[in-house]
């Protein structure tokens, strides 16, 4: 069945809303947050633990990283991701564009596509809109993105609307690739454009109204929170979501804080992704209710209330603060596994309490009140 979205309420104060995207495996509550699997694997994540503890319900997968490795040839033998890895929610997978985007140094982009070296050996590979699409057939997510560039936050106008161009090319190419072919393993895949255009409103704006042309079953929007003011990268939301149509799910790259997440909701945005959880988990930051809390610092060594003591939804309280210190300073494998199970979980809770209020009609008093508390160094 193809992907559907259903519109259940849209908050009286803001642009927030709440919905429900069907999938052929499975629903998903918007909005909603994606743990990054980069590699197919959510790192220090066990894959009970990400369906049962942290409640995930879907996760994301990486097109440059798959490709590379293990490499399409294993995916596909073992009948797509959801096969590989044993997750049978639904998956998205991003184009690749990203990555490519930060390798800078050792990639050439092309009208054709992009020519990369692999950060693994330093082989040659090359990235076409067909091409990708292509992969992502293989690598068999529920959602696939278009290839698109990604240029700096900081990029001038000239340089921004050269990408854009590029990126409307490619986009007509990856829809007519997708619309030649056919789900591999009995599926359906759906197929998100991508907006880009830097900080510029113009472009933005004419990039939203390409992509919203293309009547796709979603639409993303990239090339944000990649070095451009916070409060730049909320404008640029207003601008697009004023453009995206309203009765499809709109998907925020690669962002954020947990305020970033909530300031984006209240701008219309349904789903998100970042490695932040992770990446400052294993870094000994934690996130909560109350602001975060570095897990490294001294004040935690004689702590043994547990790590969120009001967070019994969204966490484990069986470890306390100072055995999780204890854990950090001894670089124990455990703490980073304790630390990015928490802060998925949080951000799953996060959300799941945004939609609720939308549902309850007061999201932005708690909106504003939960921004004041998360902003916080504990």
């Amino acid at each position: 069945m193809p992907l559907t979205f259903t519109l259940q309420h849209t908050d009286a104060k803001s642009q927030a809303r709440a919905g429900l995207i069907s999938t052929d495996h499975g629903q998903i509550e918007t909005p909603i947050f994606m743990p990054v699997g980069t590699v197919g694997s959510v790192k220090a994540v066990h894959l009970r633990e990400l369906k049962d503890d942290i409640k995930a319900q879907i996760i994301l997968g990486n097109t440059y990283h798959l490709y590379l490795r293990p490499g399409l040839d294993v995916i596909e033998a073992a009948g797509g991701l959801h096969k590989f890895n044993g997750f049978d929610r639904p998956m998205l997978t991003d184009s690749g564009g990203f990555q490519v985007f930060s390798l800078a140094g050792i990639r050439k982009l092309k009208e054709e596509g992009v020519e990369f070296r692999s950060h693994i050996d330093g082989s040659k590979h090359f990235f076409s809109p067909e091409g990708v699409m292509d992969i992502e057939r293989t690598i068999g997510a529920d959602i696939m993105m278009a290839l698109d560039e990604c240029p700096d936050g900081k990029s001038d106008y000239e340089y921004a609307k050269k990408s854009l161009k590029l990126t409307e090319n490619w986009l007509d190419r990856c829809i007519k690739r997708f619309n030649e072919t056919e789900p591999k393993y009995g599926y359906h895949q759906a197929l998100f454009p991508i907006v880009q255009g830097c900080t510029y409103t113009d472009l933005r704006q004419r990039a939203a109204e390409n992509v919203a042309s293309k009547n796709a079953e979603g639409n993303a929007i990239g090339g944000l929170a990649v070095g451009e003011p916070t409060d730049v990268m909320y404008e640029m939301i207003e601008v697009v979501n004023a453009i995206l149509p309203k009765d499809r799910p709109r998907y925020l790259m690669g962002v954020g804080t947990p305020s970033n997440l909530l300031e984006a909701i209240e701008r219309g945005v349904d789903m998100f992704d970042c490695v932040m959880p992770t990446r400052n988990g294993r870094n000994a930051m934690l996130f909560t209710r109350h602001g975060t809390m570095n897990m490294r610092n001294k004040k935690w060594e004689m702590d043994f209330t547990p790590i969120d003591p009001e967070g019994t939804s969204y966490v484990d309280t069986t470890y306390t603060k100072a055995y999780l210190h204890h854990l950090f300073k001894a670089q124990e494998l455990l703490a980073m596994q304790i630390a990015s199970i928490h802060n998925l979980a949080f951000y799953l809770w996060l959300v799941g309490e945004a939609r609720q209020h939308i549902i309850a009609g007061d999201f932005c008093v708690w909106k504003s009140k939960m921004v004041e508390e998360l902003g916080r160094r504990i």
